[in-house]
């Protein structure tokens, strides 16, 4: 192991009762070039992929800065005005906090109930994970489009019936909604079945016995012993959930380009319409970008604090 060393010389010429100068020898030298060149890639990737966007979203968000060709200045507060005043704004933060809800609750617990299931082993158990684990390899753009033509009134193979019942799954807002967390739930159940499975499949067994040594019932098991334990596993599950969600676009601009009458506008999907459908601004648009950034930040360190008080008590 490379250390800093004092050369003979330096000791020498250091007046007495100064602090002796550390000098790294050659090969301290060259590990830590060869630390910086192993670094290099990532932190490349990180600067031109995370922080150079940030930085252009940020002079963005302070500029008038039109899509197509026009003048460009510093507009700092009006463009942040202009976001929060924005007709849709509003009903799009509300739509996006109850699909966040929903879907949170639904994959949380759908997940957990799948994990139960197949935890045991039982001959059908590699034939039900698979199953269940099948349509997180779809891209939510070809699951959005699949689910699409199944709700079609006109080439859907529930047109008859719809067409005879006068229902549509997206013609109403409640339907709209509805269709769209059954996609969601379609296509992500499976995956946080795997991730509760992992976080099931890491408590002893010893805990278990113990308790039904004791005589605890199933339920008093679940309670007391697999629900504190999966702790971290909820905390890694809910972020991901509350952030995936609060971020959703793909589903709704292919099943209902935020309709009917803009009850489905998430708050991603009016940043996009805004900066590439009617007002073309890229500087309020960014700035929309920005508060979602920062609420996005304070709901992560607000849920991992909380889990973190959590774990402590």
């Amino acid at each position: 192991m490379s250390t800093d060393t004092l050369t003979p010389s330096t000791r020498a010429s250091s007046p007495p009762g100064t602090p002796a100068i550390r000098r790294r020898t050659p090969r301290a030298r060259r590990d830590a070039l060869r630390g910086w060149l192993y670094a290099s890639p990532t932190a490349l990737f990180v600067v031109f992929v995370f922080l150079v966007p940030l930085v252009l979203v940020l002079q963005m968000s302070a500029s008038d800065w039109p899509l197509l060709a026009g003048n460009r200045g510093w507009n700092l507060p009006q463009n942040y005005v202009d976001a929060v005043d924005h007709r849709l704004f509003w009903d799009s933060i509300w739509f996006t906090l109850k699909y966040t809800v929903i879907t949170t609750v639904l994959l949380i617990g759908l997940g957990l109930g799948l994990a139960l299931l197949v935890q045991e082993s039982t001959r059908w158990k590699s034939l039900l994970r698979t199953s269940f684990l099948v349509p997180s390899a779809l891209g939510l753009a070809s699951a959005s489009l699949l689910f699409y033509v199944l709700y079609s009134p006109y080439a859907g193979p529930f047109a008859d019936l719809m067409q005879a019942w006068g229902f549509t799954f997206l013609g109403t807002p409640e339907g709209a909604l509805w269709s769209t967390v059954f996609l969601i739930v379609w296509r992500y159940a499976g995956f946080y079945m795997l991730l509760m499975l992992v976080g099931l499949q890491a408590i002893p067994d010893d805990v278990y016995e113990a308790a039904r040594i004791d005589g605890a019932s199933t339920w008093q098991t679940f309670r007391g012993i697999t629900v504190p334990l999966l702790r971290p596993t909820f905390a890694l599950t809910i972020v991901l959930c509350v952030t995936g969600s609060l971020l959703a676009f793909e589903q709704f601009y292919i099943l209902t380009k935020g309709g009917p009458d803009n009850s489905t506008m998430t708050i991603v999907q009016l940043i996009y319409n805004v900066a590439f459908q009617g007002q073309n601004n890229l500087g309020i648009a960014a700035a929309l970008s920005v508060i979602v950034l920062l609420a996005l930040i304070v709901i992560n360190v607000f849920q991992l604090r909380a889990f973190r008080r959590a774990d402590e008590e």
